[in-house]
């Protein structure tokens, strides 16, 4: 009975340092979203940091366009960091079987 226990602390100390390896494997990923048909482009990285935004000059006079666009490409590459932290992280669970088997 301990050895199974030593064998899930193991399993458990495996799990977490990939959990670390991934994240940092995600904090590292760059993200870019285009919206209003290119006249607007945000980069976002793993951390969901915006490090770049693009705007097409003919926005310039149009704030209220401007506003919308900003907001949806924003939302967008916030929404793709988080779904790419999901499939990762299921992708990682999917390998991980706690009963030993493969």
């Amino acid at each position: 009975m301990f050895g199974n226990l030593s064998n899930m602390g193991k399993m458990l100390e495996g799990m977490q340092e990939n959990a670390k390896k991934l994240q940092v494997e995600l904090e590292s990923k760059v993200f870019k979203v285009k919206s209003g048909g290119g006249l607007v482009e945000v980069t976002i990285n793993g951390k969901c940091e915006v490090t770049d935004i693009n705007i097409d000059d003919s926005l310039l006079s149009d704030k209220e366009s401007l506003q919308i666009l900003l907001i949806g490409a924003i939302n967008d590459a916030n929404k793709m960091v988080e779904d790419n932290r999901k499939n990762s992280a299921l992708g990682m669970l999917s390998g991980v079987n706690p009963f030993g088997g493969k």
